[in-house]
């Protein structure tokens, strides 16, 4: 079995044609993401990647907490994001200027204000956001990353720019929060070529990896995880993984890292 996922080429109206390398766009066609396929080994995690030309749409996801109460399973969705391009004044919406009550969010979400009302932080190759379940929050313009998530697909669209799409405001607002976004404690700034661990729970754990990685950070992964190449590539089963690809490694031991290159590993907790 092929230790590469499969991935999946996802038009979007907001998508891009030229896309940052090593991602090529077929001729005529405006990628808005490429998704690879949650191994049977790792089902709860999604890995994909966002470029986005124009702004996306203001939303919020639900916790686990939040559908299992609804009876419909855990589907919660936590995710988080490393910028990997951004062109100049590039940014993400999360959370908001200061808090707001659910009536002045519901209202801004009918009017169209809320987007004014959002935080929008610039954002540059490197920068690390964690998105935590019920966080307001839009990808800008100009914005290309890697998105690691909560294997679901509950996203309840506050507003959409007067796209023609479906929104989902009474059951946005029943999990939206009108918080500020704690960007000491969720975000950071990633070195290019440095070890560094970016989500340690308690959904999922991420780590990026330089070189080979750290007897204490191989501890946290005894079984199956993920490998996404960022610099160099990496052997899975003896498998050559490129940048721009996603891999199913058993255990870590059965990855031959480039002693040069830098990737991330995730896995679900």
């Amino acid at each position: 079995m092929r230790a590469s996922l499969p991935l999946r080429q996802v038009e979007k109206p907001w998508g891009r044609d030229v896309l940052p390398a090593p991602f090529a766009a077929p001729e005529g066609a405006r990628i808005g993401e490429i998704w690879f396929e949650p191994p049977e080994a790792l089902p709860d995690l999604l890995v994909k990647y966002i470029f986005a030309s124009e702004n996306l749409s203001v939303q919020v996801h639900p916790s686990d907490a939040q559908t299992l109460a609804k009876g419909i399973g855990r589907q919660g969705k936590e995710e988080c994001w490393l910028i990997v391009d951004a062109e100049p004044g590039a940014c993400l919406g999360i959370g908001f200027d200061e808090a707001l009550d659910a009536d002045t969010m519901r209202n801004a979400a009918l009017d169209g204000s809320i987007g004014h009302r959002m935080t929008w932080h610039e954002v540059a190759p490197g920068d690390f956001f964690y998105i935590p379940a019920n966080t307001v929050h839009a990808i800008g313009a100009g914005v290309s990353l890697i998105e690691v998530q909560q294997n679901s697909d509950i996203t309840y669209r506050l507003y959409d720019y007067g796209r023609p799409r479906e929104l989902h405001l009474e059951e946005g607002m029943g999990v939206a929060e009108g918080g500020v976004y704690d960007l000491a404690r969720w975000a950071c700034k990633v070195a290019p070529g440095a070890s560094q661990t970016l989500v340690e729970g308690p959904l999922f754990r991420l780590d990026q990896i330089a070189g080979v990685p750290a007897a204490e950070v191989a501890a946290h992964y005894p079984d199956a995880l993920l490998v996404i190449p960022r610099a160099g590539e990496v052997g899975v089963n003896g498998e050559g993984v490129a940048p721009g690809g996603c891999a199913l490694a058993p255990r870590l031991q059965d990855i031959e890292f480039d002693p040069a290159g830098v990737c991330l590993l995730a896995r679900a907790s």
